[in-house]
């Protein structure tokens, strides 16, 4: 399952007093779509690097497996299964192609892990004593940001630094995703602790609330570039409906004829990845710039 999926049962807070919300507005963007390599299906699209590379999840749909992917400025696609996995995931890339996410263990199943990526070099990545470990970006310097099951029901983030541990927790709530980090070290995510998600802006300890106007389900930050430009989603049910947010703007990215576009990331160029759901379940990957 994907993110938006697989922490659903516990991701829920009430929307607070204290969260930035102003009007939105439509982007105009010009989209640079692509289909999802022969044999597999899209999960999910998430992060871009500043060479264009996006990174993912594809379902095999012979197997069903669930494999990360990396998917080149170029447009090469490349499959990858962590070893002893079960399922994959990818979610974000630097610019010096250090690519981190997590799988599923496969002999404990009830068990994810963390990993970096570094070409073929795998190294996994564990919260110390936690059952879980969920690792979802990393900046140009190598500080990477994640979460990890601090209980049976409660979920905290975290930064990476050199080997130690910072603990991204808002206060109060049941869960805290800290989802991607720029080279200032801002950090962007959601917490929640009820029906509805919050987005979080996280600096030096500091928390900024930042949610979308009226929105039914909350929101979830997915990315943020070294200008300070924010991309995410708005949620309605299981549809996740992707935006930009910028010097207090939100912006909706919209593909023409689309049920609805999510975001995934953007990198320090302003280019921005996610995925187009289309009819049914016929989805493209895109790439676009926005305005």
């Amino acid at each position: 399952m994907g993110l938006r999926h697989s922490i659903s049962a516990i991701i829920v807070t009430l929307l607070l007093p204290s969260a930035v919300m102003h009007a939105a507005k439509q982007a105009s963007c010009t989209f640079d779509t692509f289909p999802a390599p022969s044999g597999y299906s899209f999960s999910q699209v998430q992060g871009v690097s500043d060479d264009g590379t996006v990174v993912g999840q594809l379902i095999d749909n012979n197997t069903q497996q669930f494999v990360a992917f990396t998917r080149s400025g170029p447009g090469v696609f490349t499959e990858y299964a962590a070893p002893k996995s079960s399922s994959t995931w990818l979610y974000g890339r630097n610019a010096a192609a250090t690519n981190v996410g997590f799988y599923q263990d496969n002999v404990n199943p009830e068990n994810v892990h963390g990993f970096t990526l570094i070409g073929s070099k795998f190294t996994a990545v564990n919260y110390p004593k936690a059952t879980n470990t969920w690792l979802f970006d990393v900046n140009q310097p190598g500080a990477a940001v994640g979460s990890y099951s601090a209980s049976a029901s409660v979920v905290k983030g975290f930064m990476l630094v050199n080997g130690k541990f910072t603990t991204i927790a808002y206060s109060g709530a049941q869960a805290t995703y800290a989802l991607a980090i720029n080279d200032n070290g801002l950090v962007v995510g959601t917490f929640a602790s009820s029906a509805v998600s919050n987005g979080m802006v996280w600096q030096n300890g500091t928390f900024t609330t930042v949610n979308y106007p009226n929105s039914k389900y909350g929101t979830v930050l997915t990315g943020v570039n070294n200008s300070g430009v924010i991309v995410g989603n708005h949620l309605s049910a299981e549809r996740d409906f992707g935006f930009i947010y910028a010097n207090g703007v939100f912006s909706g990215i919209v593909y023409p004829g689309a049920k609805y576009t999510m975001a995934g990331g953007i990198n320090n160029n302003g280019l921005i990845s996610g995925e187009i759901f289309l009819n049914g379940s016929d989805t493209l990957g895109y790439t676009a710039v926005c305005k």
